[in-house]
């Protein structure tokens, strides 16, 4: 029986009950956090290297080499022809664009000065700019209905790495190499292989882990000189003192994961001296292009000064993935594609660069049943205007542009979406750089939604999908 001064024991608040309550409601997100911080605890943590996992549903693909054209490929006078250009050149066009840099404030359409062809019994349109690109369409799935997020080199070029704007987060390849790790554990998961003149824009931010283990980040390979550096010492040691001093570090670095288990940093520069202590027996032979035949050079481009660059830089993604790399990335120097002030003749300038090397790159993949299970990704980060800038020029345009894609599973020979008539903004069935990032995962048995990583509170993924990001399985897949 209760005395008139107390309450009925069930009528007395809980713990929860009173956090629930305290601060407008702010205590229950404090104990939500502590729960949740609870559980992480508790579960199984997720493998944190680079050993091979089962991806979450069966895969078309195993790996994916990123062909990244920064600049800004201009779709108008590559991929997309568009007659209302030529008819209304000089005209200005009935709706104002965007804008990043002075030069186009009179709005008026700019014809391509190239011409197009049908190709391959798909009938895909190329211009006359990339005539051994198009000796390949029927191997291709050209995407004409892409879109961004920014008009900025930087922010486009973090965008179709990341799927966000914002520097600081993980790359599309340590994403795919934190879901399925890699088959060889003797190279790195994630390799980039750049112009060795130069950076490409906005740098090393590219191929950045973010806030996943460095293990994920990507590694940089030369093509000039000494492919991996620091990876043998400077001067010859005794017999047997390299294999001596490999062995006692071993021992320290497993004293160390036993004293720090949950130190993720320290676990990682572990997991990468221990891949180039192993790297030294097994990439000097992956990375020996002479092994090759001279009609694989001459497939390539690698004994034309001309295409010589690019072409070793491909040559040597193809042997990356034949021994089992996950993600290639390849890039240019500077902005090669960013073509403001002549649009004939700077793409006139980097197209024979690139336009052989990556033919015969697809070529090389097919005949050696490689392109099946690798998936190729040829695109900038966005595209340019129908409108002229500087007289002969186009700026950059975020609203539309192509990507191509071939192997893994990608529809063959066929065109997807459309841009309007002067190839402004994508129109019909537009595909975001998200979309595209949860397509490839999904190819790699990757479901976007369920590849997480805890974050300050937050389960991260790539897409972000409860903002965007979907597969498109029935118009680019077979």
């Amino acid at each position: 029986m209760s005395t008139p001064h107390s309450e009925p024991s069930s009528q007395r608040p809980t713990r929860r009950q009173l956090l629930r309550s305290a601060g407008m409601g702010l205590g229950g997100c404090a104990l939500n956090w502590l729960l949740q911080n609870d559980r992480a605890r508790g579960a199984p943590p997720r493998p944190l290297d680079l050993t091979p996992r089962r991806p979450h549903f069966p895969p078309r693909a195993k790996s994916v080499v990123m062909l990244l054209q920064n600049g800004g490929p201009s779709q108008m006078d590559l991929f997309d022809p568009k007659p209302a250009l030529a008819s209304g050149t000089g005209t200005v066009y009935r709706e104002k664009v965007e804008m990043f840099q002075p030069g186009s404030e009179k709005n008026q359409l700019l014809s391509s000065p190239w011409e197009f062809t049908r190709h391959g019994q798909s009938g895909m349109d190329f211009s006359s700019a990339l005539p051994h690109t198009a000796s390949v369409a029927d191997e291709l799935c050209m995407v004409r209905s892409m879109h961004s997020e920014h008009n900025n080199h930087t922010e486009g070029l973090v965008m179709i790495t990341s799927g966000k704007i914002f520097p600081g987060r993980p790359t599309l390849g340590s994403w795919i190499c934190y879901g399925l790790g890699t088959e060889n554990q003797n190279l790195p998961a994630y390799v980039v292989l750049r112009d060795p003149q130069g950076y490409p824009s906005t740098g090393s931010t590219l191929w950045q882990n973010g806030w996943l283990p460095a293990v994920y980040r990507g590694t940089q390979i030369r093509t000039e000189g000494t492919p991996v550096l620091n990876l043998r010492p400077q001067h010859a040691l005794p017999p047997g003192s390299r294999e001596e001093d490999l062995a006692f570090l071993a021992q320290l670095n497993q004293r160390h994961r036993q004293d720090y288990p949950h130190d993720h940093i320290l676990e990682a520069r572990i997991r990468n001296y221990e891949l180039a202590a192993r790297m030294q027996l097994e990439a000097a032979h992956t990375l020996d292009l002479k092994q090759e035949t001279a009609a694989t050079r001459k497939l390539y481009g690698i004994d034309n000064k001309t295409t010589a660059g690019y072409g070793t830089r491909l040559l040597m993604a193809r042997r990356m993935v034949e021994a089992g790399v996950r993600f290639v990335h390849v890039f240019l120097n500077g902005a090669p594609w960013d073509s403001h002030n002549n649009v004939k003749d700077q793409i006139a300038e980097i197209a024979p660069q690139t336009d052989l090397p990556t033919a015969g790159f697809i070529k090389d993949l097919a005949q050696r049943g490689l392109l099946g299970e690798t998936i190729v990704l040829w695109t900038g980060e966005f595209g340019r205007l129908p409108v002229s800038q500087n007289g002969l020029g186009r700026d950059h345009n975020r609203n539309g542009f192509t990507a191509l894609l071939a192997g893994g599973g990608f529809k063959a020979g066929h065109v997807h979406g459309a841009t309007d008539e002067v190839g402004y903004r994508a129109v019909e069935d537009p595909v975001s750089v998200p979309d595209l990032f949860a397509t490839i995962l999904h190819q790699l048995g990757l479901d976007h939604d369920a590849l997480t990583f805890h974050h300050q509170g937050r389960d991260e993924t790539l897409t972000d999908s409860a903002v965007s990001g979907a597969v498109v399985v029935d118009k680019l897949l077979t």
